[in-house]
């Protein structure tokens, strides 16, 4: 088959790889019939999240067809169609029974390595360096899912792909960060980032009841959208001092709930972010904490900071 894979910093060939088969009882191979980058895709293809290696198969948001089950897979059925989730979970495990899919304690093989870097492990997830398991993406012809009992959602037949995929991340994703921004009717709620997580938690947090959302971000497109789309109020951080514009527009006490969904590639200016480029650089930290340093002293006091962004 034809797959995306990772070949070192910005080296990103489609190449002829094998097919991918059942492994376990438990596994489900899917054809692909849509697949989507993700802007943490990024971070792979700019080497700043480590453990890839040459020849990985990127993606971790793709939804298609089952064309062969394991023996023990009992709730899909081959032929049907399926989105599937970036996170692979056991359904099992502690985490999994508080429905925390995203920690799973049994799908990464590889969790000390994860934990050695960022302190605790997540769950395997698909194309997403050996960090997270080594399992091969989305980003190509068929791919395998393991735990398919668990983590695919059956897609209607009269669905078509384009309105099922986000499913797989970026909707989700956008929806929990408003969710945990415990928004009630009149609140005032700023997202960080208006690339597609960051348009979904503006029109989340709209969904949830706040009266005002305030976007940032840096890039005219992006603002522009969330505008005329998700219908919040800007702020172009070239252009202003985000923190005290946000005290400027809430009366002088911030807004009541800030969402980075920008994280570890972080744009900003003056020397902290010249200290975070050079440490990020130097492996001495692992992200670029701009936005979400501003969300801190943006938010007003007893408010919610909600960090979906990696």
């Amino acid at each position: 088959m034809k797959a995306r894979c990772w070949h070192g910093v910005r080296d990103v060939r489609v190449e002829r790889v094998p097919d991918p088969g059942i492994l376990n009882p438990g596994d489900a191979i899917v054809r692909i019939t849509s697949t989507a980058i993700c802007g943490s895709d990024l971070h792979l293809y700019n080497g700043v999240v480590p453990g890839m290696m040459h020849g990985d198969i990127l993606g971790h948001e793709f939804m298609g067809e089952i064309v062969e089950i394991g023996a023990s897979v009992k709730r899909l059925k081959v032929g049907q169609r399926v989105v599937v989730p970036f996170p692979i979970a056991c359904g099992q495990c502690f985490f999994c029974e508080q429905k925390l899919f995203s920690v799973c304690e049994n799908s990464n093989p590889n969790a000390y390595l994860a934990e050695k870097m960022w302190g605790h492990a997540t769950a395997g997830i698909f194309g997403y360096s050996h960090l997270t398991g080594g399992y091969a993406g989305g980003q190509a012809e068929y791919a395998r899912v393991p735990f398919a009992d668990v983590g695919p959602l059956v897609v209607p037949g009269e669905l078509p792909d384009d309105k099922a995929l986000f499913l797989s991340d970026v909707l989700p994703t956008g929806y929990m960060a408003a969710e945990a921004c415990d928004i009630v009717p009149g609140a005032v709620v700023a997202v960080w980032g208006c690339g597609p997580v960051g348009q979904f938690a503006i029109q989340s947090a709209y969904l949830l009841g706040a009266e005002r959302v305030i976007a940032i971000d840096h890039y005219a497109d992006r603002l522009d959208m969330a505008r005329t789309v998700s219908h919040a109020e800007t702020l172009n951080v070239d252009e202003v001092d985000i923190v005290d514009a946000l005290r400027a527009m809430t009366g002088g006490r911030g807004p009541d709930a800030c969402i980075d969904a920008v994280g570890m590639e972080a744009h900003g200016a003056g020397v902290a972010y010249a200290y975070d480029r050079v440490k990020q650089a130097m492996r001495l930290e692992s992200d670029r904490p701009t936005a979400l340093r501003e969300a801190l002293l943006s938010c007003r006091n007893g408010g919610v900071v909600s960090v979906p962004g990696v």
